[in-house]
């Protein structure tokens, strides 16, 4: 249903690399780039990531309450997306872990420009 998500960022190459880097084990990279924004999927047709420089010039301004959150296949692997988002320049806004029993396992991070993201499985 989602076919793209899009944040503002100060510095245009540190978030395409960020987010490029970040899911290069997927299969993730720039799929279109056109300056302002650039796009990073797994595929054409799939959702995107958009990071921009904010169309009004202003600073870019994290939301309160707002999170993108990234599927993980495994606990295993939100363990490791957790470990390279920190490897990359994020800080830990939360320790994966299970956060609902049986039901929920997260881990939290906030990307260079303090964007809150998600790495998580249901069940």
């Amino acid at each position: 249903m989602i076919g793209y998500v899009t944040i503002g960022v100060r510095d245009m190459e540190r978030a395409k690399a960020f987010y490029a880097n970040l899911f290069e084990g997927k299969g993730g990279k720039v799929v279109i780039d056109n300056g302002r924004i650039a796009f990073i999927s797994v595929a054409r047709g799939q959702p995107m990531v958009a990071v921009c420089e904010p169309y009004d010039k202003g600073d870019p301004a994290p939301g309160n309450g707002t999170m993108i959150a990234f599927t993980a296949d495994t606990k295993q692997e939100a363990d490791q997306m957790h470990a390279r988002a920190l490897e990359l320049g994020a800080t830990d806004d939360g320790a994966p872990g299970q956060r609902i029993p049986d039901r929920f396992y997260g881990a939290y991070v906030r990307d260079p420009d303090g964007n809150k993201l998600c790495f998580f499985v249901f069940g």
